[in-house]
């Protein structure tokens, strides 16, 4: 029935549309004829008419929407893309060759402008329609690794692998090094642990230098038995291992703050029986072992070291053995067996100073191993300052001032010792850097020689250096009053060198060990001026001096007649409404330690996503400013005079340089 009503319906209409279109005026034009239409609807088309009345009486239609839609006011992003895609087609003249790019991504990366050097694959090679291969991708991910870049480096290697492009050893040996120098431990050896599984899946048989990486990111990432067993694998298949390798289980060693120091003996005597020579950076990398790790258990490094003794006496007839086998009591007594008892005597009960270095080591007169606590006292252990020379000298090897630098760091801090390594880089002419003296400083301040370490800047200005901005921040570790702070703080703005929040961190670390509130206030008031953010050392500091100021304020309330009682409350009352003012401008109001942390706290990878300012390139690039770095003769420096009557110059503030070889007494 409903279809009657409609067939109907539609009759009807079309009935009474061929009516009015017969009753309208025509013209004849020769072949066709056009209606004419009527005189007040001149302003309408006809083609609108007929197109209006199909759309709104076709059966194929559904609904009454009008047939004329709007212009969207915004357009479609996709759909502007695609034009520009369509319409802006690259001239041939306009692409550039492979090595072209190639080049391109090369001068990015070596002023470190990560950003610029992605973007010139993934924006300008797309814009002219050119595919990028495997060299293009290798240099990226061989940019990000240098930097840490991990995660970047695995996308771009994902990326590779998508275009169907070949991945090379150069590109595991790239991924690798990412893992080493990622930021993020845990993420790099998940990384590392990810395409090592790869690689076996693969069937990909590792080169030389695919271990020396491997190595190298386990051993940084923390996992030093799968450095080691890496380096065993590579004495099974036979491959070579050079000084490379021996310097990255260094550097592995390195990582284990507790028990580095046991290892790294272990790798050395290893180089010897397998006579490699070790190179400088080998000396610098034990240096730092000495520097920055510890013997471990006592009774295990006792094992250690007489197993260290004992295959130096029995090298020859020992086979090899893995590199990180843990001594035991069967092992050492083998060894002990096989080796002369006499002579193993003989070294335990050596008179004299230790030797753990040479390749005949021994124990010297060393009375006990539980007195070996401090940088100084494991330097000993090797012979002391004298013995690494001499054993550089017997490898060949010349130290350079970075060496010099690392000893610093181990030896005594005391003036007799500091005298007697400035007397040694005289002998051996070393060009002496900045860097020298900033630990120079250092070493002094942190031994509460802060006239001291005041003191080294003359030796800067006879050696022609200039300070820089670590200079400056060592020097603030000396600064134990208002007045002293103003002062470093007036010589850094004579000298245009703007002050950072490392500066008066160091600043405030001496305000909080002093109790002293108007310092601590006018460090913050500095910060606030000057619009820092303030780094995680900064609020630390802060926290750790709230806690102690709080439990001092309830032993006063416990105390009530204690003496310094209300000085101390009128300080610290007025510190508090000060340090809240701050929190509040600094936008940390209010909020937990841990709260504030995830505020100031910079992501290590967020300098890649935004572009390089210009301008920088020369300063940002570390290898160019590596080699502008100055270094000049110390000869103008009278080592003579350093430690000659120490307590009579600290009464008298004087310090003696040579000028012209003349003697020159600066107050």
């Amino acid at each position: 029935m409903s279809s009657i009503v409609f067939n109907t319906f539609r009759r009807c209409c079309l009935y009474r549309f061929r009516t009015q279109l017969l009753q309208r005026p025509f013209f004849v034009s020769h072949d066709f004829c056009i209606p004419q239409p009527a005189a007040g609807f001149a302003h309408r088309k006809a083609k609108d008419a007929f197109a209006h009345l199909e759309a709104a009486h076709s059966p194929d239609h559904f609904g009454t929407l009008s047939p004329q839609v709007d212009e969207p006011e915004t357009p479609d992003e996709g759909d502007v893309r695609e034009e520009e895609f369509l319409q802006n087609i690259p001239t041939r003249a306009s692409k550039l060759s492979v090595r072209q790019y190639a080049d391109m991504i090369k001068d990015h990366l070596k002023n470190n402008r990560i950003r610029e050097a992605l973007d010139v694959v993934e924006v300008r090679m797309k814009q002219d329609r050119v595919k990028p291969v495997n060299y293009h991708f290798n240099l990226l991910i061989g940019g990000c690794a240098r930097v840490g870049y991990s995660k970047k480096a695995f996308q771009l290697y994902n990326k590779l692998k998508q275009h169907g492009l070949k991945v090379t050893g150069g590109t595991y040996t790239s991924l690798f090094n990412a893992c080493a120098n990622s930021p993020f431990l845990a993420d790099g050896l998940k990384r590392a642990n990810g395409l090592r599984e790869l690689m076996i899946e693969k069937g990909y048989e590792p080169n030389e230098s695919n271990y020396n990486a491997m190595i190298k990111a386990y051993g940084r990432c923390g996992d030093l038995k799968t450095a080691f067993q890496l380096a065993d694998e590579m004495v099974a298949r036979r491959l070579s291992v050079g000084t490379d390798t021996f310097n990255f289980l260094l550097q592995a060693c390195i990582s284990d703050r507790e028990y580095g120091f046991r290892h790294a003996l272990l790798v050395w005597h290893r180089m010897h029986r397998m006579r490699i020579n070790p190179d400088r950076y080998s000396f610098n990398l034990l240096l730092r072992c000495v520097r920055d790790c510890q013997l471990g258990d006592l009774e295990t490094t006792e094992q250690v070291i007489e197993q260290i003794l004992s295959q130096s006496i029995a090298a020859g007839q020992q086979q090899q053995q893995p590199l990180l086998k843990a001594p035991d009591e069967e092992s050492t007594t083998t060894l002990v067996a096989n080796a002369d008892s006499s002579e193993l005597t003989d070294r335990l009960n050596y008179e004299g100073v230790p030797d753990l270095l040479s390749a005949n080591p021994h124990l010297g007169s060393l009375v006990k191993l539980g007195e070996v606590r401090k940088a100084e006292d494991r330097l000993l252990l090797l012979g002391g300052t004298s013995n690494v020379l001499g054993e550089m000298k017997r490898c060949n090897v010349e130290p350079d001032i970075r060496t010099m630098t690392e000893l610093l760091d181990v030896i005594p801090p005391t003036y007799a010792a500091e005298k007697h390594l400035l007397t040694t880089i005289k002998q051996l002419k070393l060009g002496c850097d900045i860097d020298f003296f900033n630990i120079l400083i250092k070493k002094r301040s942190m031994r509460f020689d802060y006239e001291g370490a005041r003191e080294v800047l003359y030796m800067i200005e006879a050696a022609n250096l200039e300070p820089d901005i670590v200079t400056y921040g060592v020097l603030a570790l000396g600064c134990t009053t208002q007045e002293e702070a103003r002062s470093l703080l007036k010589m850094m703005e004579q000298a245009d060198v703007r002050m950072n929040i490392q500066i008066l961190g160091a600043m405030l670390r001496q305000g909080c060990a002093k109790h002293n509130f108007r310092y601590i206030t006018e460090v913050l008031n500095i910060v606030k001026r000057e619009r820092l953010k303030p780094n995680e050392p900064f609020l630390r500091h802060l926290e750790q001096f709230g806690k102690v100021c709080e439990k001092r304020d309830r032993d006063y309330d416990a105390k009530p007649g204690k003496r310094g009682r209300d000085e101390f409350k009128a300080e610290y009352n007025r510190y508090r409404m000060q340090l809240d003012a701050w929190r509040e401008q600094m936008g940390l109001h209010g909020l937990a330690l841990d709260q504030a942390l995830g505020i100031v706290r910079d992501h290590p990878w967020e300098q890649f996503n935004q572009p390089q300012p210009d301008g920088f390139e020369a300063v940002k690039n570390p290898k160019l400013r590596h080699a502008r770095k100055k270094q000049h003769s110390i000869r103008r420096v009278d080592v003579e005079a350093i430690g000659e009557g120490e307590d009579k110059e600290k009464e008298e503030g004087v310090v003696r340089l040579v000028s012209d070889g003349q003697a020159v007494e600066k107050q």
